[in-house]
């Protein structure tokens, strides 16, 4: 990932690549902030789409992988991290793909 798409330093998007660097050695990390598709404030940090591909996936099923990026974020939901859209892949498993797919339109919670 460049400078340029990364989280300011001190940011929660910052302090959650890092987590996920240091627990799951990535070869392959982009952590999107997708908030402002959502019904937050301006500047908010509460949603992102996240790609991990690690060999730490392997021989996981799709819920474990799941789980592993939960388990890391876990102290980031317990701060106002409100969701994550994961995408999770061995090294092999990525090299089979042209990239992940879009998230879906937030529908909303406020009648927005």
């Amino acid at each position: 990932m460049d400078e340029a798409s990364r989280g300011a330093p001190g940011s929660r998007q910052a302090a959650l690549e890092a987590a996920l660097t240091e627990a799951l050695a990535p070869t392959v990390l982009e952590v999107l902030n997708e908030s402002h598709s959502h019904n937050v404030p301006p500047g908010s940090e509460s949603h992102f789409r996240v790609t991990v591909v690690s060999d730490a996936f392997a021989g996981e099923r799709l819920v474990g992988r799941h789980r592993a990026v939960n388990r890391v974020a876990a102290p980031f939901f317990a701060e106002g991290l409100h969701a994550l859209a994961l995408h999770t892949f061995t090294p092999e498993e990525w090299a089979q793909r042209s990239g992940v797919t879009d998230s879906p339109a937030c529908r909303g919670g406020s009648g927005r």
